[in-house]
């Protein structure tokens, strides 16, 4: 490195080391719940701890309470147990604080940290943030206050052991940071659907910003509460058959060999007002509908409200898949799908603050990527992820200028943690194999389906 790149380098490690502090409103949470002055285990504390556990790929309580006994001992109070060494191991106070913490601060805690994030990369376009909203379900522990709140599914053969919860998490384009997702119940009663937590997603979302989401979303109810709603541009992909009736009602603008834009004033069917019968009785968008047919062969069918062309607007979504890695890291790679929490409050806790871990790590990955020159996602999030782990979180305490020195060898392992570049090889889409949560049907053993095979007479010979 030069000269003018080693204090930039400095300049940027300095801010790492200062990052936990700054993005914590210490001042607010402590508000939020107050405690006494011999308290080990504070918010603020507590909180680091639960999104240490996710960090540490879902660790258990206790071993994350030896964790930051042993590496961590800056994050505790000044506290005359923590001075002496006599501060109990055992997980049952950090369990209780765990219990008291309140969800407000939690949400408050992960949507303070996902803001200062989001704030230090570039806006997309013009000004505007993108946000990509997809949807997931979680199992959880198969606990009796979990069955009532998230109803496992059920079918003519019976009903499962899991409880099953629905997320719908939206993600900031350029950071990939996600923000605190809405929940809820994927069956049951109360049962609720991504259409339906689209709504709370649009409200919570920054001013003017841009939203992409697949077919699933591209319906009049959606798209009003994002525009109208939410203020918000939007870039929905649509179903074939949705295409095809909302062409029917639109103006030709444009057609070229591989595309065509109408232009639509697009109202609300019976059956959208049916099934949303809050939507006003003017209610109405005007939007822009484009086909185009891709390279492969694929008719790739649009509706959005921002200025594009045909082609503008399917580059533009073919952003959109990049929140299928996003998902699959915070679910499968950081193990959220491994929550052990027992009662639906904790559950959402520990959701937020994995969080919290997700965009840290993503922090860490962008820091990493200014080393090696390259856009964030061509690192691997694993393997950066792993670094984080092993540089950072097990890191015994040391001084300011030891620390720059450990996080500089950790952002510059991270940066040659590259994915596999491989233009020449190509793969179609395909989803990854799922757990059945469906219980299936059991044979009932008759004369007629028995046979030696299933059941023998006799063990076989040796």
């Amino acid at each position: 490195m030069d000269a003018t790149e080693q204090d930039l380098f400095e300049e940027e490690l300095k801010s790492a080391f200062e990052l936990l502090r700054s993005l914590t409103p210490a001042h607010e949470l402590l508000e939020m719940a107050p405690l006494g002055p011999t308290a080990v285990y504070t918010t603020l504390v507590t909180l680091w701890m639960l999104t240490m556990q996710r960090l540490n790929g879902g660790s258990s309580l206790a071993a994350v309470i030896k964790a930051v006994q042993t590496f961590s001992k800056d994050l505790l109070p000044d506290n005359k147990r923590v001075r002496d060494g006599t501060l109990s191991k055992s997980s049952a106070a950090y369990s209780e604080a765990r219990k008291r913490l309140p969800i407000e601060a939690a949400e408050f805690f992960a949507r303070s940290v996902c803001n200062s994030l989001v704030d230090r990369t570039p806006s997309w376009f013009r000004n505007q943030r993108a946000y990509i909203i997809d949807g997931t379900t979680i199992t959880l522990s198969a606990t009796s206050a979990l069955r009532e709140a998230f109803p496992p599914a059920k079918n003519q053969h019976g009903v499962t052991s899991w409880p099953i919860l629905m997320l719908l998490v939206a993600h900031e384009l350029q950071s990939g940071c996600a923000i605190v997702p809405e929940i809820g119940a994927m069956y049951g009663d109360e049962n609720t659907s991504e259409a339906k937590l689209a709504f709370a997603v649009a409200k919570r979302l920054p001013a003017r910003s841009i939203v992409m989401a697949d077919s699933g979303f591209g319906i009049f109810s959606v798209s009003h509460a994002m525009i109208r709603g939410g203020g918000h541009d939007i870039l929905f992909r649509l179903t074939k058959s949705r295409y095809k009736a909302m062409r029917r009602m639109a103006e030709l603008v444009e057609e070229t060999e591989t595309s065509t834009k109408h232009r639509l004033r697009w109202v609300p069917s019976a059956y959208d007002r049916k099934t949303n019968p809050d939507l006003p009785a003017d209610a109405v968008l005007h939007v822009t509908l484009h086909q185009t047919q891709l390279e492969s062969g694929e008719v790739l069918m649009l509706v959005t409200t921002l200025p594009y062309s045909s082609d503008d607007a399917a580059n533009a979504y073919s952003c959109r898949y990049t929140v299928e890695h996003d998902i699959r890291d915070l679910k499968v790679t950081m193990k959220l799908e491994e929550i052990r929490a027992q009662s639906k409050e904790m559950v959402l806790k520990e959701i937020m603050c994995s969080v919290v871990a997700y965009n840290l790590v993503l922090e860490f990955r962008r820091q990493a990527a200014k080393i090696a020159k390259l856009p964030p996602r061509r690192l691997s999030f694993t393997q950066v992820w792993t670094t984080f782990e092993i540089y950072l979180i097990h890191q015994p305490p040391c001084s300011d200028s030891k620390w720059l020195e450990v996080y500089e060898k950790a952002l510059i392992i991270a940066s040659k943690d590259i994915l596999p570049n491989r233009p020449n090889r190509k793969h179609p889409r395909t989803a990854h194999s799922k757990q059945n949560k469906w219980p299936k049907a059991l044979k009932k053993i008759t004369p007629e389906n028995t046979t030696k095979t299933e059941i023998p007479e006799k063990p076989p010979p040796k």
